[in-house]
């Protein structure tokens, strides 16, 4: 591939993926979806004969309906989405902005937990956290791929089926979810990313008018993604506050809720890798209610793909220790929203 882009391209392939530095030089690392699934975030989708809403209709896709991706195409530029459509082989085109990137893959089930847990992750489009072991009927939250979760230990239920004992971490609820859908993150993927880099030769920069987060070291850019920050609400503007901050408080997981769900609120189980900047909650975290990266899409959090923010997590300090759900710490990682 030429590394000789427009910014103009590099804003719309960053969109398609991650961008990293390789040999000091910025590429952009596709992350095509061919061969991959995806899943439908809201009530309802059409797909369309062609990759624009202008085309005709070809289905109605309801909500968690898990389909094939076989590739990944560029529309026509729109004012509030991206311009990324996916492929249903002969089915038509969806746009990205409301479907889930998946996979499917079950684990093998772990069976001993140290006293304080550890540390999974949801590999299958959706699966469901039950208030009771094998009561199908019973169900407290669906949590989607890629989700974090806190496991305690591990239960066998009436139906047969081993499932792991998830803590909480809200309001301290205990649930249920059949064990092969998780996996248990290993310590290698939680060490520090670049850790011969002093912290203070470490800088983030977010910029909100292409919408775009770039990590710096000894000012020279490493990685850069599309982002989803504030944007203005039929309940209010919210705004990601600019100015200097600091990664001071991170924690793997965390159960985002606030305000009325009929009313622009949030109930948001397993939110993961989240980097906080403010005191009153402001993060880059991980995202799996819109794919819709480079436009306003958060109440004031930097939105990231799950992959990106989980970098981020493990770049910036404090570190979180394996076997702990959160690290605070004043001297961490610098960030700068503009």
């Amino acid at each position: 591939m030429n590394t000789k882009f427009t910014r103009k391209d590099f804003l719309n392939l960053s969109g398609l993926g991650l961008v990293s530095l390789v040999g000091r030089q910025l590429k952009p690392v596709l992350n095509i979806y061919a061969g991959q699934q995806g899943r439908v975030i809201p009530d309802t989708i059409y797909s369309y004969k062609q990759p624009s809403f202008e085309s005709d209709r070809v289905r109605l896709h309801w909500k968690d309906t898990v389909f094939q991706i076989t590739n990944v195409v560029l529309g026509k530029e729109e004012s509030s989405q991206s311009r990324i459509w996916y492929q249903l082989g002969a089915e038509g085109y969806v746009h990205s902005a409301w479907v889930q990137p998946v996979r499917t893959e079950t684990n093998p089930v772990r069976s001993e937990f140290p006293e304080d847990g550890l540390l999974a992750e949801v590999t299958v489009p959706y699966t469901d956290a039950l208030w009771t072991p094998g009561e199908r009927y019973h169900v407290a939250y669906r949590f989607y791929y890629e989700t974090t979760h806190w496991i305690k230990d591990l239960v066998n239920g009436p139906d047969g089926i081993p499932y792991y004992h998830i803590l909480e971490d809200k309001w301290d609820q205990e649930y249920y979810v059949p064990a092969a859908h998780l996996r248990v993150v290993p310590p290698e993927e939680l060490t520090l990313i670049s850790p011969d880099v002093p912290n203070y030769a470490k800088r983030i920069e977010v910029l909100t008018s292409t919408q775009t987060v770039i990590a710096y070291e000894f000012n020279q850019p490493v990685y850069m993604v599309k982002a989803s920050t504030g944007a203005d609400f039929s309940n209010g503007k919210y705004a990601t506050p600019t100015g200097h901050h600091i990664t001071n408080y991170k924690r793997p997981s965390r159960h985002m809720a606030a305000g009325n769900l009929a009313y622009n609120g949030y109930d948001l189980p397993g939110v993961p890798w989240i980097s906080y900047i403010t005191e009153n909650g402001i993060a880059f975290h991980g995202t799996y209610w819109h794919n819709n990266f480079g436009h306003p899409m958060s109440h004031g959090c930097i939105n990231l793909p799950s992959r990106a923010s989980k970098w981020l997590y493990r770049w910036t300090l404090p570190q979180v220790p394996y076997d702990q759900q959160a690290a605070y710490n004043v001297s961490g990682t610098h960030v700068d929203v503009y």
